[in-house]
């Protein structure tokens, strides 16, 4: 069916659930087959419901946190002559994320307000496309973090090579946003019907010939999108606590070693920070996206068992939950890199090194005698300039 076609009755499925297009192929929960012949004189044109005038309200707080906190990590970077491999890391990811909140939240934002589709057959393929690159994006952004701190604590020694590497995965990852997501633009058209009144939708009704075809573009996008990113970070953050838990039983057999710019486990402190952080932003990913797709997972392949259980207020409230994602990844950056003020940061490392067991030796400099904890804070503090994010993350 092309996009200046329509027909009289329309398709049931347009109207049995809202026509906005959050996953890919599908509605928020995609509806079920129909017949196009199918008569319904009953059928209701969808309506500017009370749950989507709250959810275009909290999509559209969520966009103008996630700008004001996404730029505010761009402008804190802006003027270093020096960026680690890892600050590149999260300058992409940062990208991804502003691409989700400028197109993905005023898309549907301003979707749920008009209902239908009015911006014309050629935005819809456009902005569907870009969409999808954007969700996909931040999902590979995130893969290639967790690659890259499984090489840094498995493979230390190619530290120096880190950064050409993740440049390349970079820019694989960029491609195949871009290129998985060139479906969409020609699945996703306009159709208008005329009965019970003139309605334009984006959708992809009519672009599939048979209903499995639908099931298997589906399928591909839920995995890559979310399945095969999750898998890959699991195996990375396993492989990386068995690392950290063979360092550890080898230390606690050699007691007497002191590494000054090591954690307990021998792994400097700057990485170990950044492979906290980099933790936290994939437990993010996990926990906010896994509801909204395993709802789309068990319509895909049980819509009859789904079919009046699950409210749209759901449906609204898991997507905005995935939403929120791009919001929560500057927060744990700035987290993790930010500068406290030094008489805070002194007070901490106090606080820290009153907890440890006292050190006997000291070192003697000619300026006199100097507490190893002193030396200690300069070596794992080094000086800053610029603004904003003081530590290097390694």
């Amino acid at each position: 069916m092309n996009a200046s076609s329509s027909c009289d009755p329309p398709p049931v499925s347009m109207y049995q659930h809202s026509a906005r297009c959050d996953l890919n192929a599908s509605c928020d929960v995609p509806p079920p087959r129909c017949n196009w012949t199918s008569v319904d004189t009953g059928l209701q044109l969808p309506t500017f419901s009370t749950a989507a005038k709250v959810r275009v309200i909290i999509t559209f707080v969520l966009c103008g946190i996630s700008t004001i906190c996404n730029l505010a990590v761009l402008w804190s970077a802006n003027g270093r002559h020096s960026k680690s491999h890892i600050r590149v890391l999260m300058l992409n990811l940062t990208a991804a994320d502003l691409l989700v909140t400028f197109i993905v939240m005023p898309v549907d934002a301003v979707w749920n307000i008009t209902v239908q589709w009015l911006a014309g057959d050629l935005a819809c393929r456009f902005l569907m496309f870009l969409k999808l690159h954007a969700m996909y994006s931040c999902a590979f952004v995130t893969v290639v973090i967790s690659l890259d701190r499984q090489s840094a604590i498995l493979n230390p020694l190619a530290i120096s090579t880190a950064r050409e590497r993740n440049r390349v995965m970079l820019m694989v990852a960029w491609t195949m946003s871009a290129v998985f997501s060139i479906p969409q633009m020609f699945i996703f058209h306009n159709v208008t019907i005329t009965y019970p009144a003139n309605f334009t939708q984006c959708t992809t009704r009519g672009s599939f010939v048979m209903h499995w075809q639908e099931t298997a573009y589906n399928m591909f996008t839920f995995c890559c999108l979310f399945l095969l990113p999750l898998v890959i970070m699991i195996v990375c953050y396993t492989r990386i606590f068995i690392q950290i838990s063979r360092l550890l039983t080898k230390k606690n057999r050699s007691p007497d070693e002191t590494h000054l710019r090591c954690s307990k486990n021998n792994i400097p402190k700057a990485r170990m920070r950044t492979l906290k952080m980099s933790m936290v932003i994939v437990i993010c990913f996990i926990v906010c996206w896994t509801p909204y797709y395993l709802l789309g997972f068990w319509y895909w392949f049980f819509p009859d068992n789904l079919e009046g259980k699950v409210s749209h207020s759901l449906t609204h409230i898991l997507f905005i939950f995935g939403l929120f994602n791009a919001c929560l990844d500057p927060v744990v950056y700035g987290l993790f890199a930010i500068r406290f003020p030094k008489r805070l940061r002194s007070g901490r490392s106090r606080a820290a090194v009153m907890s440890e067991p006292p050190l006997t030796k000291r070192f003697r400099t000619t300026r006199g005698e100097e507490d190893i904890t002193q030396q200690l804070q300069r070596a794992i503090t080094p000086p800053t300039g610029g603004r904003g994010l003081g530590h290097d993350l390694i």
